[in-house]
């Protein structure tokens, strides 16, 4: 290569670098504009940020109640797969979020493979710790047995303490004897309460969109006492024998990055039929903001649950 090649390769790794530095620095603003002291409040930004990007006329909202846990299906206004659904639990450290705030995804995973999504607003913490949201995934669960689906027609999906939540309601599902669902998607999962992966010190400076702080906030508020190697509140400690197929996205930039390639080396060693994608550059939950990437991303998660799904 010539040395005006050369130039051209350094010049352009230099602008995509500014690039995402620049990306980087919006994602901060927007997350400080939804988070708050105020728990409260918080939750209350967070339904405002997904209505406003989780609107569409391309989809139908039919929301209801199961046990008094409020749900909703996300169904694509066209003729569409009804075999199949996804069960989606939503992210926000197991003190915040709801299926209104997991709009911004649960839209896009319906659009993106023509499936029914089911979302609930399990109880939150601090003012109902675990295992209160494992009791209402598993009431959800129940539900969807007693309406006629089978554990094969169903999808389990979820973002940070919602993949946490998935991969926990699997597993007490293993544990029981119970059928499995027919796959797990997993975004930005966290799995580790005790946050022993390296990327917890190695991306700290870099994350735009978590902290250690806010990390022991949701750990004191949803497991306080608790025994943190439990594989229901931390599932990276599990027994993965035996486990459906599994697919991981995860952000290069976040510090949860090892939580997800921890689980999926453990996956590996137990036989377990596991993908992951490590998205350069990209943050904690990507797949939320309304750009390429994130599009992409989505793309991805449906190409799993077709080839699972054949």
């Amino acid at each position: 290569m010539n040395l005006n090649g050369k130039e051209g390769m350094r010049t352009g790794m230099a602008m995509s670098e500014k690039r995402n530095q620049n990306l980087m620095n919006l994602i901060r603003k927007v997350h400080s504009v939804v988070e708050n002291a105020d728990l409260e409040k918080h939750r209350q930004s967070q339904d405002h940020f997904g209505v406003l990007l989780g609107s569409s006329k391309e989809v139908a909202v039919r929301e209801f109640e199961i046990e008094q846990i409020p749900v909703e299906w996300i169904c694509v206004n066209r003729a569409h797969m009804k075999k199949y659904i996804i069960l989606y639990c939503h992210g926000g450290g197991y003190s915040t979020g709801s299926r209104v705030y997991a709009r911004a995804l649960t839209k896009k995973f319906a659009m993106s493979t023509s499936m029914d999504v089911l979302c609930f607003d399990y109880r939150l913490a601090p003012e109902n710790p675990y295992p209160a949201a494992a009791e209402d995934a598993m009431k959800i669960w129940d539900y969807l047995m007693l309406l006629g689906y089978g554990a094969r027609d169903i999808i389990m999906a979820g973002d940070s303490a919602g993949g946490n939540l998935a991969l926990s309601l699997v597993l007490r599902l293993k544990q029981e004897g119970r059928l499995l669902p027919r796959g797990v998607i997993l975004m930005s999962p966290w799995t580790d309460l005790t946050s022993s992966g390296e990327s917890h010190t190695t991306r700290a400076a870099i994350d735009p969109v978590l902290n250690a702080a806010y990390l022991q906030e949701m750990i004191d508020h949803y497991a306080p006492g608790e025994d943190l190697k439990n594989p229901l509140i931390s599932p990276l400690f599990g027994d993965y024998t035996g486990f459906p197929p599994t697919y991981i996205q995860v952000g290069d930039n976040e510090i949860l990055l090892d939580d997800a390639t921890l689980l999926h080396a453990k996956m590996i060693e137990e036989n377990v039929s596991v993908k992951m994608d490590v998205f350069p550059g990209m943050w904690h939950v990507f797949q939320m903001s309304p750009f390429k990437t994130a599009y992409e991303a989505m793309d991805k998660n449906a190409e799993f649950i077709y080839d699972i799904c054949r």
